[in-house]
């Protein structure tokens, strides 16, 4: 699977990445970690790469220190 024939995936990932960056207290980063989990649930399903994952979870560790 590529990521370019399932651009709702990359618009997905860019928003949920987006909304990590936003995160400015420890509770909106508990509902970005919520958001987190729901894109990995969901995407899981069509089997998207790993690395968006890894990458999800990188953001969210970044933004906690």
């Amino acid at each position: 699977m590529q990521i370019q024939t399932h651009p709702q995936l990359v618009i997905a990932y860019r928003k949920t990445i987006d909304t990590i960056e936003s995160c400015n207290t420890e509770e909106q980063l508990k509902v970005a970690s919520a958001l987190v989990e729901n894109f990995k649930e969901m995407y899981k399903q069509v089997g998207y790469p790993k690395v968006l994952s890894y990458s999800l979870d990188r953001a969210l560790n970044r933004k906690k220190l």
